[in-house]
């Protein structure tokens, strides 16, 4: 069985498993306050041409983005995501569990536009309604698609007239930042954006983010915001250890340029037998549309996830990872063609 469901099917990449195998017999103080977390903070300061944000590592995604929004917004102030986005689909009612309305605007390819953000702050309009205080992106997007550096700059302008913090979910921002048609750079983000967390689950880690606080308003106290919500680990070194890892010798980028390479094999391949793709993905995440009986026989060979389910077609989404190989990738690409032919 090939598993392309996720890009966090396996332990860990051997590169952090071999940092963490080297430091097994030595002793460190907890909460993230020994040498190994200040090594990794100051390699990633150094990468996004940040020396002055604030770093701070949690284990995932979800209690990532619920720690900072509830840290940044006051008990009446609101966070704006797409219709789409993982804070309001994906998380299980966590940044509602803290008090904060998540408000919607449409998603466009899966990101959201300045002008729908404007919209949106314009009608509400005093203290009857919450006050749209945060915007929230990804990027990647959840479609796999990527913001260019005139998108961003022009969510931040917005943001910056409205008064509001712009925030940046980078679980898969290495794969963002290495896509083939990406305009962003590392050090951009620190430029254009109030606050963004790095994403290691996804990118090879056994688990982890880096919270990167940028803007030094919403930097005081976090660490007790951070332990209020259950989100300061003791063994804080076991991230630290793992983000040197991924930081001190470019691991991150590769593991993120590789995972697109096999996305571009797995879409050409995927192109060349006709296959109608529900969004054209930049990143390691490829949508397609396949009627529901191929849908099934495929799920014999090979793992995904279901995306959107019709009555005669299904949308799928396959997810590449460090662990795969090329011919798992043709290998796919082969068992559709064949069962795309017999159904024919």
């Amino acid at each position: 069985m090939i598993n392309l469901k996720n890009d966090y099917c396996y332990i860990a990449h051997p590169r952090i498993m071999e940092k963490l195998n080297q430091n097994l017999d030595n002793t460190y103080v907890g909460y993230g306050l020994d040498e190994h977390t200040k090594k990794a903070s100051d390699l990633i300061k150094n990468v996004f041409k940040c020396k002055k944000a604030d770093v701070h590592f949690l284990t995932g995604g979800t209690i990532t983005n619920k720690i900072l929004i509830a840290h940044c917004l006051k008990p009446f102030e609101a966070v704006i995501s797409a219709d789409n986005g993982h804070i309001h689909v994906h998380e299980t009612g966590a940044i509602e569990a803290t008090g904060h309305k998540v408000l919607v605007v449409n998603n466009s390819d899966g990101k959201v536009k300045a002008d729908d953000v404007e919209q949106i702050v314009v009608k509400h309009t005093d203290e009857h309604m919450v006050r749209p205080k945060m915007l929230y992106i990804s990027n990647p997007t959840e479609y796999g698609t990527i913001y260019s550096l005139s998108e961003l700059k022009e969510l931040y302008t917005i943001c910056k007239k409205l008064n509001m913090y712009l925030y940046v979910d980078g679980a898969r921002l290495a794969c963002a930042l290495m896509a083939n048609e990406n305009t962003i750079q590392a050090s951009d983000l620190a430029k254009y954006v109030d606050a963004f967390y790095i994403g290691g689950t996804k990118n090879g880690l056994m688990m982890g983010e880096a919270l990167v606080i940028v803007n030094d308003c919403l930097k005081e106290e976090f660490r007790y915001t951070q332990k209020h919500f259950g989100g300061l680990l003791a063994k804080g070194f076991l991230c630290g250890l793992q983000f040197e890892a991924l930081f001190e010798n470019n691991l991150f980028f590769e593991i993120g340029a590789y995972q697109n390479n096999l996305a571009n094999l797995l879409t050409e391949g995927f192109k060349q037998l006709g296959i109608q793709f529900f969004t054209q993905t930049r990143t390691n995440q490829v949508f397609i549309t396949i009627e529901n009986d191929i849908v099934e026989q495929l799920s014999k060979y090979v793992m995904f996830d279901i995306w959107e389910r019709g009555s005669n077609q299904t949308t799928i989404r396959f997810v590449t990872h460090y662990k795969l190989e090329v011919s798992q990738v043709n290998e796919v690409i082969h068992l559709l063609e064949v069962l795309t032919k017999e159904r024919n």
